[in-house]
């Protein structure tokens, strides 16, 4: 081979990242080595939030490539439990009546703290599913009538 094919060679493939030969329709794409340092996590942290579909990503032959606005979004949803699963379903469904502690807490403006003191005395019922306290609206709404009420009208005899 002459020089010059050498050159245009080694131009054509060697010169251009191999995410530029994905077609980006627009979307602003990045590794994922890119989106760990953006978010300033491990390359692993990546792999887990994708196969958690915590975040979406495609896959493009080999690499997988991430839109910087599923990142932001991914970013921003990190540390919510609104959309943690267990066992493939949500796990505080709000829909179905399904609460968090720290929910239930805002619903009866109480203090989260007493919310898992009365789970654990027993005066409001909660059940676990893994790591987290889950509690039906149904045993919000009793304890809020049996207790809460309770210690009002209590309040006010005193």
């Amino acid at each position: 081979m002459d020089q010059e094919n050498q050159q245009n060679l080694h131009t054509a493939c060697c010169d251009h990242p191999k995410e530029e030969n994905i077609p980006s329709q627009g979307k602003r794409l990045v590794s994922i080595t890119e989106a760990a340092k953006i978010n300033n996590v491990t390359r692993q942290a990546i792999y887990v939030a994708i196969k958690q579909n915590k975040l979406k990503a495609t896959k493009h032959t080999t690499r997988w490539t991430i839109d910087l606005d599923d990142l932001e979004d991914y970013r921003r949803q990190k540390y919510s439990r609104t959309k943690s699963m267990y066992d493939g379903e949500l796990l505080f469904d709000n829909g179905k009546g399904y609460y968090s502690v720290n929910q239930a807490a805002k619903l009866l403006g109480v203090a989260a703290q007493k919310i898992y003191y009365a789970t654990r005395v027993g005066l409001l019922k909660a059940s676990r599913k893994g790591a987290a306290w889950v509690i039906h609206i149904d045993d919000i709404n009793s304890y809020k009538e049996n207790y809460l009420a309770r210690q009002i009208a209590d309040a006010n005899v005193i």
